[in-house]
C-alpha cells in the first residue's frame, strides 16, 4: 500500500472545509461524550479519527451525519448544517454495524442504492463488489463478514459522496481482506477527491493512509491537523538514566534541560528514559532526538490525556486564529 501522505494538497483557502465544528458538545444521561470540540477538516483530506472507547468518536460522526443533535455548539458540512438537503446529498456514513437487509441479494441491495440516490454510480459500486468476487445473486445473510463489508463500501461509494465517514469499518476483518479493502478505499477516494474521516484502533494502519489527524480523549480534542506538521512539532528524546542524574522518572524530577519545553510524556524503563516534547528552541543535554512517527505520537497523547492539546493552523476555526503554533527547528 502506498503512502498517500505524499500527495500534494493544493488547498483553496476560500473553499469550504468538509467539516467545521465550533464548540460542539454532546451530553448523554451518563455524562458528556464530547465537550467543546472545535476544528476544521479541509476538503480532500484522508483523516484518521483516533481515541479510546467512549472518547466521542462515533458521537462526532453521528452529529456530522445528522443522526444526533449536539447539546452545545454548531457543526457544518461543506458550509451547510447536517440536516440540510445539501449536506445529506454530499455525505455518506458507514457505521461499524454496517446495517444491510439480510434477505436482499447483492444486486437488489445495489438497486436500492441506485433508486434512493440521484447521483448513484452503478459502475463504481459493482466494481467494488466484483473486485472481491462477491456473487451478485447471493443474499446478504449468506455472505462472509468481509463480503458484507465490501457490499457496504459499495453502497457508500456508489452515492459518490464528497465526505465519507467510516466508523471502525474493518474491525471484523482479517488482515488480508482489510488490506485489500483499504487499498480500494484509498484509490477511490484519491481518484474522486473524496474527503474521508475514518475512526480506527489500528494505529499502524492509519500511518500509511492518513494525511490529517484528529485525536480525542476524555471527550475533548487533543490533537488536530496535518500529520506532517504535527510530527515536526514534536521531538522524541531517548537517553540513559545515568545521563540524567538521579532522576527516578517522576514529573518533579525532570532533567533541568527539559523544563523549558512543553512536555507531552515522560517515561523510564530500566536505565532508558524516553520523553516526547514540543520544543521551545534547541534541546540541550545527552539526548538522542528523532521525529516521532504517527503511532508514537498518537500513543503518547492517548496515554497522557492531560498533555496540552495542539491544533495546527489548518485545523483551527476562525475563533482559534489567535492561537499559536510553532514547529521550531531543534538540535539535540
Amino acid at each position: 500500500m502506498s503512502n498517500n501522505r505524499n500527495v500534494v494538497h493544493a488547498e483553496d483557502p476560500a473553499r469550504e472545509p468538509a467539516i467545521e465544528a465550533n464548540g460542539v458538545g454532546r451530553k448523554y444521561r451518563r455524562g458528556w461524550a464530547l465537550r467543546d470540540c472545535s476544528f476544521r477538516l479541509p476538503a480532500g483530506r484522508i483523516c484518521g479519527l483516533v481515541g479510546p472507547n467512549g472518547a466521542g468518536k462515533t458521537t462526532l460522526m453521528a452529529i456530522a451525519a445528522n443522526l444526533l443533535q449536539p447539546t452545545n455548539g454548531t457543526l457544518k458540512v461543506f458550509g451547510a448544517t447536517p440536516e440540510s438537503v445539501e449536506s445529506g446529498r454530499r455525505t455518506a456514513f458507514l457505521a461499524q454495524e454496517k446495517p444491510l437487509f439480510r434477505r436482499f441479494t447483492v444486486a437488489e441491495t445495489l438497486r436500492m442504492g441506485r433508486e434512493l440516490n440521484p447521483g448513484w454510480d452503478q459502475r463504481a459500486a459493482e466494481n467494488i463488489v466484483r473486485a472481491g468476487n462477491v456473487p451478485m445473486e447471493a443474499k446478504i445473510g449468506t455472505l462472509s463478514g468481509g463480503q458484507r463489508t465490501r457490499v457496504a463500501f459499495a453502497l457508500a461509494f456508489g452515492r459518490r459522496p464528497d465526505l465519507l465517514m467510516l466508523d471502525e469499518p474493518m474491525s471484523d476483518l482479517d488482515p488480508l481482506v482489510r488490506h485489500e479493502l483499504m487499498t480500494t478505499l484509498m484509490a477511490e477516494a484519491i481518484h474522486h477527491g473524496t474527503t474521508v474521516l475514518m475512526s480506527s484502533h489500528m494505529l499502524s494502519e492509519l500511518e500509511t493512509v492518513c494525511d490529517f489527524l484528529l485525536v480525542v480523549s476524555t471527550g475533548g480534542l487533543r490533537l488536530a491537523g496535518d500529520v506532517d506538521e504535527l510530527r515536526s512539532a514534536h521531538l522524541l528524546l531517548r537517553g540513559n538514566r545515568s545521563d540524567q542524574g538521579n532522576n527516578q522518572g517522576h514529573a518533579q524530577s525532570l532533567p533541568a534541560e527539559l523544563t523549558a519545553h512543553t512536555l507531552v510524556e515522560y517515561r523510564t524503563s530500566g536505565h532508558q528514559v524516553t520523553a516526547l516534547v514540543r520544543p521551545n528552541g534547541p534541546v540541550t543535554g545527552q539526548w538522542q532526538a528523532d521525529t516521532p512517527n504517527l503511532e508514537e505520537l498518537m500513543l503518547s497523547y492517548l496515554r497522557c490525556p492531560d498533555a496540552p492539546p495542539l491544533i495546527t493552523p489548518q485545523a483551527q476555526v476562525p475563533a482559534q486564529a489567535h492561537g499559536s503554533f510553532d514547529a521550531r527547528t531543534v538540535a539535540a
